[in-house]
């Protein structure tokens, strides 16, 4: 039974920990090579775009998606669908994607007049599934080895752990206020199958 409870709580982190990886914005320096519209086909992977119709709640099967080409400073590609997110998940509320591929072309360099700049975006990246990270802005930056301190993400991450921290104190003031008198784990020399005895005539009672 222990081993069952924290598998189901790993499972649970696992899951926490995807999300907010995936929802959380990242930065990347990279140069900018091109833009371009392709008209893409969706299947398995198309929860991981936008809506093509946003009254509908679905997908298209196919229809154009703005990319922004881009390589990092080592050389490695790097390439962003331009998406917006409107009113849905992530929150975003990202509306300008006409404007952003318009500013990322006005900044498209080569590799001997370089101009870097900061790309803030949500998402994974897969070659397998065909999905991109989604870009939410563009600023330039004075070079590559520019740094910069994540503060929404610190915010964020630093409420949710309070909210955690909130419900687990809650959860143990129920537990040992309420749960542990109702079923005996405060009375010595009540075992283990007298207990599960007291939880089955409890919710039987319920």
């Amino acid at each position: 039974m222990r081993h069952v409870k924290w598998s189901f709580a790993l499972g649970l982190v696992l899951v926490a920990f995807a999300l907010l990886h995936y929802t959380l914005p990242q930065r990347d320096i990279v140069r900018i090579v091109n833009t371009e519209t392709r008209r893409m086909d969706f299947g398995m992977n198309a929860m991981f775009y936008a809506n093509g119709d946003p009254g509908s709640g679905t997908a298209s099967v196919n229809r154009d998606i703005r990319f922004i080409e881009t390589v990092t400073p080592d050389g490695t590609p790097s390439v962003y669908r331009n998406e917006d997110t409107g009113w849905g998940w992530p929150p975003y509320f990202k509306l300008d994607s006409s404007n952003l591929q318009a500013r990322a072309a006005d900044l498209i360099s080569t590799r001997d007049e370089p101009l870097w700049v900061m790309v803030t975006h949500y998402g994974w990246r897969s070659q397998l599934l065909t999905i991109f990270p989604n870009a939410i802005a563009i600023r330039q930056v004075g070079g590559p080895e520019v740094r910069v301190v994540p503060w929404s993400n610190i915010i964020v991450l630093t409420v949710l752990g309070l909210l955690v921290i909130m419900f687990w104190r809650l959860w143990v003031r129920f537990r040992d206020r309420v749960l542990r008198p109702i079923f005996g784990e405060e009375e010595p020399g009540i075992g283990r199958d007298e207990r599960r005895a007291i939880w089955r005539n409890w919710l039987d009672r319920r």
